[in-house]
């Protein structure tokens, strides 16, 4: 950690200590540790549910929990979140938090594709937390907007957050044929951007987020 991030992590709001132990055990346990959300992001998670006080949430990639616990602390005790993680083997350390947390109750974890999973929620989500599988960023953004069926899980008012928006770097650099990663970040960034139906700003915290609104 460099001086100017030891600078922000230490005058920003301390980490809870559940929080603590979950990326202690993220990275003793789990492969790709980096993709867990982290203290700051995490924190501007949070402020994000509390300043927009949504009462459902969908997130599409919980990992191992981290940035669904965060969410979690800044809805509203009648609010719900929807957590959506395709891989089985996450599952017990993100539950096992989920259940040691004040914040639990609010949650409900799905194991399976989001493709498949959110539309038959039937819910319209005030916010979506976009941190799956890269490649399917564009799809994603057809099956919120109702682009696929005509049944949009959004309204006029609902936020998007999109994460790794920048993928380290590699949306302004040359392209391999075979990167399908990037390409679909490219292609969504490019979906969104041409949108009339939404209005965005990239945030370049960590990999990026594209904080998208729907008008």
């Amino acid at each position: 950690m460099d001086a100017l991030e030891q600078y922000i992590h230490t005058h920003t709001s301390p980490e809870e200590e559940l929080l603590k132990e979950l990326d202690r055990q993220t990275h003793l346990k789990v492969v790709q540790p980096r993709m867990l959300s982290g203290h700051i992001q995490g924190k501007l998670l949070e402020m994000v549910v509390r300043m927009v006080r949504p009462r459902h949430i969908l997130e599409i990639g919980t990992f191992t929990g981290y940035s669904a616990l965060c969410m979690a602390a800044g809805l509203d005790e009648e609010g719900r979140l929807d957590t959506i993680e395709v891989d089985d083997e996450l599952e017990g350390i993100a539950t096992s938090f989920f259940k040691r947390s004040a914040h639990g109750h609010k949650i409900r974890h799905h194991v399976g594709s989001a493709l498949k999973i959110a539309p038959k929620l039937g819910t319209e989500f005030d916010l979506v937390f976009i941190d799956g599988d890269k490649r399917e960023y564009p799809d994603y953004y057809r099956m919120l907007m109702g682009d696929q069926d005509g049944r949009s899980l959004v309204h006029s008012g609902s936020f998007l957050l999109a994460d790794n928006i920048l993928w380290y770097g590699k949306v302004v650099q040359p392209v391999a044929h075979g990167d399908r990663h990037t390409q679909q970040i490219l292609e969504f960034n490019r979906m969104v951007s041409e949108d009339p139906r939404v209005e965005n700003v990239i945030i370049p915290i960590r990999d990026g987020l594209n904080l998208i609104r729907v008008k």
